[in-house]
């Protein structure tokens, strides 16, 4: 049963687990103002007929065991109080003194001791039971509740200033100013108020109330901020210091407003929003899941906050965005301002086409050298932004023309939202400099190596929300410490703000085949062990002299050296040879690539290094017989178009080589069937994003992944590893935490990268 003897009990019949337990009764005596409470310890003897456990007073246990054959009886019944009575002074003294057998007048600060000690109690077997009157065994709580937003601000979007108001509230009704003077003056423990009795905490309720009653007075002066309503809300305390108190919810609450509970059921349930319809002009269908994302996007729009559209890859990102274009362009309000669509170069040419199938209606100027000359592209005038609905740019462009920060937008739309992970690259400045209403961010990995990201993507959508870097990073910090669900309260404060559907769940998307992923295993060459051996050996020499930087530096040089090894030899040693018995990896590319050629079926092979693309194409040109097609970073952006399109539409083409930075976001490569990771990212999010090149809307086939990994060595162990790095986004939405290689000890590091030669090397 995997569980003690009690709970094993318990699970078959609650009543089963009370026979032979010592029970402590505290009851209220009302009639008596001296003692207002009655103790007693009993004990369960039997079941009846009808499973109800029978009580007896404790002290005729002294009767029922009495004689030396029943000793070993009544020890047995009292140990749990032993037990407790180590823990507890006052027990100990009842014990002592015989008092335990007989019933009690308590007086409040007794029943407080006991009501403090109820944990010892229980863990060492005692059964607690308190007044009927008392849910869940407690006394009531007098609770300091804060409501935060009752009516509309005069002003939407992150600038919104929200009322605030504050009282202390005891079973649902509100004291007045004596009470909670009274309530105060109280010492800790029992208090009689409105005829109940209530727990008092002085100090803890004092700190609730000046924290509140602080928060109530700049609210009155100024107003209170909407992020740090939503902070307050959520109870991620991300811009307090690590001493700061928090809200304790046994004694303060932070609730919405029934302006702002309307707000954020419509943003958290997104299934009741306001309908809305792109109509006509919209030449294509939304499925379901599609007007639900369009109808959250459409609210946030109208209350001028930011949002990140997490769809899973595949799921149709682009036609929601493009529907609330055309549902913004319907609706008269006033001053007609574009909106800007930042996406990586190589998916300009995809959105030209989505906004030429679905919205032709939506007035289209593509500012980028790949569309228009240089010099007229950095010398657009304002004018020319009249009648356009949509400007679409790459992330490059936007650090080369000054007029993209000067103009006002009514959106900024990211696409592959990823590519501002790094808050201190210089593309990342520029975006969070675009001055718009609102501003969207669209990526299906929202965190892609650690927490950092989420935090950059939030510092452009809904800035400050997340506090400043360091603030968010001592935030978060704090709550992983935490035992139980530690995310909770950093989920609830961005889950207004992010939708996140998968392509696993039926529910979104009942219609789309399965994926099914397989480790391909490869044993290495003869050739590939000595070289790899090596690389041991003379890392293991270096790490001696090495520090700081230069370990780092160090450290990221040989882990990219023993990838290259796994490859292939040739890479490593730039020979040119790339001999198909010198790999592992080679021979069982060839397995693979015989059986998907055989069947007439098609197959992505990414790579994350640019110079394994042409070997790759060639020697898969020799297995299917036919050469295939090639895709890396130093295509030309309007090539790609032809590309993609020659490979979904022309039979012939069974293979397409795709380095993973240039083509692991953004295309649509249903034609395949068969992915193959030839060498690891070392990180789901950005492979399971590479592998949705096939598997998204319009695949009518299984998707089959390899994903290739040499046994004996690095990639291996950090295969094993992977799985750790899936916990980060189950306990939020999706993505990974970062491994941190550099970070390892040295002997750590060293055993991680050794050679197990009786399981890598290739048999003969």
């Amino acid at each position: 049963s995997k569980c003690g003897v009690q709970d094993f009990l318990k699970r078959r019949n609650p009543a089963w687990n009370l026979v032979g337990r010592v029970h402590f009764n505290l009851a209220e005596n009302r009639k008596d103002e001296d003692a207002p409470f009655a103790f007693l310890a009993t004990y369960t003897t039997r079941l009846s007929a009808h499973a109800k456990a029978q009580h007896l007073p404790l002290g005729q246990a002294l009767g029922e065991y009495a004689g030396a054959a029943n000793k070993d009886r009544l020890l047995s019944l009292l140990l749990p109080v032993q037990r407790a009575a180590a823990n507890c002074p006052w027990l100990k003294t009842m014990v002592d003194e015989g008092e335990i057998f007989h019933p009690l007048r308590w007086s409040p600060h007794e029943a407080t001791r006991m009501l403090r000690d109820v944990p010892q109690l229980e863990s060492a077997g005692v059964v607690v039971r308190m007044p009927a009157a008392w849910k869940a065994n407690r006394p009531s709580r007098p609770q300091v509740t804060a409501q935060v937003g009752g009516s509309a601000p005069s002003q939407l979007g992150q600038n919104a200033l929200l009322d605030f108001r504050m009282e202390v509230v005891l079973n649902g009704e509100t004291l007045t100013a004596v009470e909670v003077k009274q309530l105060l003056a109280e010492s800790d423990g029992l208090a009689l108020v409105r005829g109940r009795w209530v727990e008092v905490d002085q100090q803890r309720l004092k700190r609730m109330i000046e924290r509140f009653g602080e928060a109530e007075r700049a609210a009155a002066q100024t107003g209170l901020g909407f992020g740090e309503a939503m902070r307050m809300l959520a109870g991620a305390n991300v811009t307090a210091g690590e001493d700061a108190p928090g809200v304790e919810a046994d004694w303060g609450q932070v609730v919405a407003g029934p302006w702002l509970a309307e707000t954020l059921k419509g943003l958290r349930s997104h299934e009741g929003l306001e309908q809305v319809d792109p109509g006509v002009a919209l030449h294509g269908t939304l499925r379901p899941y599609q007007q639900v994302g369009l109808r959250w996007l459409y609210l946030l729009a109208k209350l001028g906050l930011g949002a990140c559209l997490a769809d899973d890859m595949g799921l149709g990102k682009t036609i929601q965005v493009l529907s609330l274009l055309l549902v913004l362009k319907s609706q008269p309000n006033g001053k007609r301002q574009p909106s800007l669509l930042v996406a990586p170069a190589s998916l300009l040419a995809n959105w030209a086409s989505e906004v030429d199938r679905f919205t032709p209606d939506l007035k289209l100027l593509i500012a980028h050298p790949s569309a228009m000359p240089a010099p007229d592209l950095k010398t657009l005038s304002r004018e020319h932004l009249q009648d356009v609905d949509l400007v679409i740019t790459s992330y490059g462009s936007l650090l080369r023309i000054p007029w993209f920060a000067e103009t006002t937008w009514h959106l900024v739309v990211l696409d592959e939202a990823q590519a501002i992970k790094n808050p201190n690259a210089k593309q990342t400045r520029v975006v969070k400099k675009l001055n718009a209403r609102s501003r969207f961010a669209l990526t299906g990995t929202p965190i892609e190596n650690r927490l950092g990201d989420l935090w950059s993507i939030f510092d452009f959508i809904n800035p400050g929300l997340l506090g400043s870097a360091k603030q968010f990073a001592g935030f978060t910090k704090r709550i992983a410490s935490r035992s139980h669900n530690p995310y909770a309260p950093l989920r609830e404060l961005v889950r207004p703000y992010i939708l996140r559907r998968l392509k696993t769940d039926k529910a979104v998307i009942s219609d789309l085949p399965d994926k099914t992923e397989l480790r391909a295993f490869c044993q290495l060459s003869r050739k590939q062990a000595a070289l790899y051996q090596e690389a041991v050996d003379e890392l293991a020499t270096q790490l001696k002299k090495a520090d700081g930087m230069q370990r780092k530096g160090l450290v990221l040089s040989f882990l990219m050296r023993f990838k290259q090894i796994c490859n292939h030899p040739s890479q490593w040693l730039g020979d040119g040879a790339w001999g198909e018995e010198d790999s592992g990896k080679w021979t069982r590319l060839r397995d693979i690539a015989e059986v998907i050629a055989a069947k007439q079926e098609k197959v992505l092979v990414f790579t994350q290094f640019r110079e394994v693309t042409a070997p790759l194409a060639a020697f898969l040109g020799s297995v299917f017989g036919r050469p295939g097609l090639v895709l890396h970073g130093e295509i030309e952006v309007k090539k790609r178009k032809e590309l993609v399109r020659c490979f979904q539409e022309d039979e012939a083409v069974g293979f397409f080589v795709l380095s993973l930075k240039a083509g692991g976001a953004g295309l649509n490569l249903t034609a395949a069937s068969h992915v193959v990771h030839f060498d690891r990212w070392w990180n789901p999010a950005v492979e399971n994003q590479a592998t949705d090149r096939a598997f998204r809307i319009g695949q009518h086939k299984n998707v089959l992944v390899h994903k290739f990994v040499c046994r004996g060595t690095v990639e291996e162990k950090i295969d094993q590893l992977i799985e750790s790095k899936r916990q980060l986004s189950t306990d939020l939405f999706e993505g990974g935490a970062n491994l941190l290689l550099t970070e390892l000890k040295d002997e750590e590091l060293l055993k991680l990268v050794a050679l197990d030669i009786n399981t890598a090397l290739k048999e003969r």
